[in-house]
This record gives C-alpha cells, sequence and structure tokens, in this order.
C-alpha cells in the first residue's frame, strides 16, 4: 500500500502494519483473530464472573487468578480495537498521543501480569512448603498489599518511559512493525536521541523479567524440594498437580515474550510476516489459554464455569 507522503516529515502520526504480504486475505484473516479475541473476552470474563460470585471460591489462590483474568482483559482490550481496525477497515493511522495511551496500557498490563505471576508462584510456594501457616501468611490484606504493589510498581516503571517519549522527535516514514504501539518498535523511528529511551526500557526489563523470572524460578526450586522429600508418589504428584496451571500461565506468558525479544533483536533478515504473527501471538496466547487451563486442570473452576454455561 502506497504510504501517504505528509507522513514523512516532522509527523505525529504512525502508520500500524497488519500481517505484510497479506493484505488481500485480511477479511479472511480477521476471523480467527475475532475467534481469539473472543475466547479471551469470554473466558476471562467467566472466571472473574464466577470467582466473584461463588463463596467457595474466596481464597487466596483464586483471588490471585481473578487478577490474573483481569490483566489478561486488558491486554486483550488494549489491542483488539487498532489490531480488527486494520483487519477489517484497513485503519492503519495512529496518533503520537493514542500510540502512547495504547503503549500505557499495554506494557501496563503486562508488567502487571509478570507481577501477578510472582504473587501466585508465592502462594503455591507457601500452600506447599508452609501449609500450617498458609492462612496466617495470605491473609485478605496481605492479597490486597500485593496487588496494590503490583499495580504501584507498573505506575512507577511506565510514567518515565512515556515521559520520555513525549520529548523525542519523529521526522521520517513512521511505519510500525506490528498491529499496535510496541515501546522498542516506536523509538527506532525517532530521528532524536533516544538513548534515554533505551536505558529506560532496559531497566523497565530488569526490574520486570529481570527480577519476576528468578523468583518464579526460585520458587519452584523450593517447592521441588519439598516435594521430593514426600514419600509418597501418590502424595508427591497430588501435591505437584497443583501447579500444573501455573506453570502453564507462566510458560506461555514468557516463551512469546523471549521469542518476541529474540526476534527483534536478532531476526532482522526474518520475513516481516514472521515478525507480525510473533507479535501478535506474545499478547494474545496468554489471555486465550489462561482460561482454558485453569477450567481443565482445575476442578473448582471447571465446575463453576460448567455451572455457569449450562445454567438457563
Amino acid at each position: 500500500m502506497k504510504i501517504p507522503s505528509n507522513l514523512t516529515s516532522k509527523s505525529q502520526n504512525f502508520l500500524l502494519t497488519g500481517i505484510p504480504g497479506l493484505e488481500s486475505a485480511q477479511a479472511w484473516i480477521s476471523i480467527p483473530f475475532c475467534c481469539l479475541y473472543a475466547i479471551a473476552l469470554s473466558g476471562n470474563s467467566a472466571i472473574l464472573f464466577v470467582i466473584i460470585t461463588q463463596q467457595s471460591l474466596h481464597k487466596p489462590m483464586y483471588y490471585f487468578l481473578s487478577m490474573l483474568s483481569a490483566t489478561d482483559l486488558g491486554l486483550t482490550v488494549s489491542t483488539m480495537s487498532t489490531t480488527l481496525g486494520i483487519l477489517w477497515f484497513d485503519a492503519r493511522e495512529i496518533s503520537l498521543d493514542a500510540c502512547i495511551i495504547q503503549m500505557s496500557f499495554l506494557h501496563g498490563f503486562t508488567f502487571m501480569e509478570s507481577g501477578v505471576l510472582v504473587a501466585m508462584a508465592f502462594d503455591r510456594y507457601v500452600a506447599i512448603c508452609n501449609p500450617l501457616k498458609y492462612t496466617t501468611i495470605l491473609t485478605n490484606s496481605s492479597i490486597i498489599q500485593m496487588g496494590l504493589l503490583v499495580i504501584l510498581r507498573t505506575v512507577v516503571l511506565i510514567l518515565p518511559l512515556l515521559l520520555l517519549l513525549k520529548r523525542v522527535s519523529f521526522c521520517r516514514m513512521n511505519v510500525l512493525s506490528h498491529s499496535y504501539c510496541y515501546h522498542p518498535d516506536v523509538i527506532k523511528l525517532g530521528c532524536s536521541d533516544t538513548q534515554a529511551n533505551s536505558i529506560c526500557g532496559l531497566v523497565d526489563l530488569v526490574f520486570t523479567t529481570g527480577i519476576d523470572a528468578p523468583c518464579i524460578i526460585l520458587s519452584y526450586i523450593l517447592i521441588i524440594h519439598s516435594v521430593i522429600n514426600i514419600a509418597s508418589p501418590e502424595e508427591r504428584y497430588k501435591v505437584f498437580s497443583t501447579c500444573i496451571s501455573h506453570i502453564g500461565a507462566v510458560a506461555i506468558f514468557y516463551t512469546p515474550m523471549i521469542s518476541l525479544s529474540l526476534v527483534h533483536r536478532y531476526g532482522q533478515s526474518a520475513p516481516k510476516v514472521v515478525h507480525s504473527m510473533m507479535a501478535n501471538v506474545y499478547l494474545l496466547l496468554p489471555p486465550v489459554l489462561n482460561p482454558v487451563i485453569y477450567s481443565v486442570k482445575t476442578k473448582q473452576i471447571r465446575k463453576a464455569v460448567l455451572s455457569l454455561l449450562l445454567t438457563k
């Protein structure tokens, strides 16, 4: 598609990218995307609803699951409008302010999801390694404090990122690589000094993934050590099976994120369609699969969701 010439000089607008090379098939491609968005929205909404309405699910583990579903809903909504706008109407243009707003929600919910996964790992660690003190450690007050800490960390990390971006000048063809605004993608287009933005992005990465991933790994090292000491193989399996859903959530969150980072850094020669598909998988996979995993692997959630679906 021909790019308007008025976006090539001192422009405060960007052009988003759909599926490169498949523009003629975008209407058909929108069908599976719509299905995935529908699954993500309905699945996470159902989990939130049953946890809020079912008194039996008012426990720490399910409170953390409701936080995960809320962040997944936020991730889904933050990119749905631009992605479907491109696929349905070829609406590719986005202003700098709208781009920054979308970026704040996208990265904000990503940071929050990472923090919630750490809180869920801590929940599993206490439940397995120190079960007698579970109810005294994970009180409603402590859970609220952990949630507020996750939100506070997100705000502290996001604000400098956005304020620094407002100072960047864009004076060339501002074509982004994805169907949404992604910070590393945006700052590559700046024609002023973006070193501070890159450093800020790196700091954010260190204080989220750089801290959260080792904390999750450490919690599972301690859990495995505790489970190994259980004499009965049946009990060992029963205890460790309570972690399967969380392990799945961690895997589907961090694997696409790391893969996209590697593609951005080392896959410059890869076809553009690879970048585009990886970017969409990165944000769609966790919201779509988390409700499925928890509904299948967690008996209480499965029963509650089935009861909701079968209620006339």
